[in-house]
């Protein structure tokens, strides 16, 4: 008996995590209403040019490409910059970022549309186009 009291309570705790987890997931979310979704963002390095991405494809740093956890490859997102307005379409063809405060790491290429190199990360709303 001292054993189920024991599974139930490693269950009980596991399920308790996975709710806390997934409701915290929506955190970087807002303007629902609008399709838009705020999360800050960063592009890849230098050393990542001409490297296989998960998907298979080169990476190249003047493509609108970017990477996401879980997107579909081939899913194309509207990435605006809160701060200007200025915005570019992506296509998810990797996964990433490894920062989880982060929804996606862009192309340099991407990057550049929207903001300057030098600023790093940036706050961004984005909508999924498909």
């Amino acid at each position: 008996m001292k054993t189920f009291y024991r599974i139930l309570h490693y269950v009980l705790k596991t399920y308790i995590l996975l709710i806390v987890v997934f409701s915290c997931g929506s955190r970087n979310s807002s303007n629902h209403s609008s399709g838009y979704r705020s999360t800050t963002v960063s592009y890849y390095a230098d050393k990542f040019d001409g490297k296989k991405t998960v998907s298979g494809e080169t990476y190249k740093h003047y493509k609108m490409t970017g990477a996401h956890r879980s997107l579909s490859f081939g899913t194309r997102v509207e990435i605006i910059n809160i701060d200007n307005g200025k915005s570019v379409v992506i296509t998810v063809n990797d996964r990433g970022p490894l920062k989880p405060s982060r929804e996606f790491d862009l192309s340099q290429g991407a990057f550049k549309k929207i903001a300057s190199l030098n600023e790093g990360i940036i706050k961004i709303k984005y909508k999924i186009l498909k």
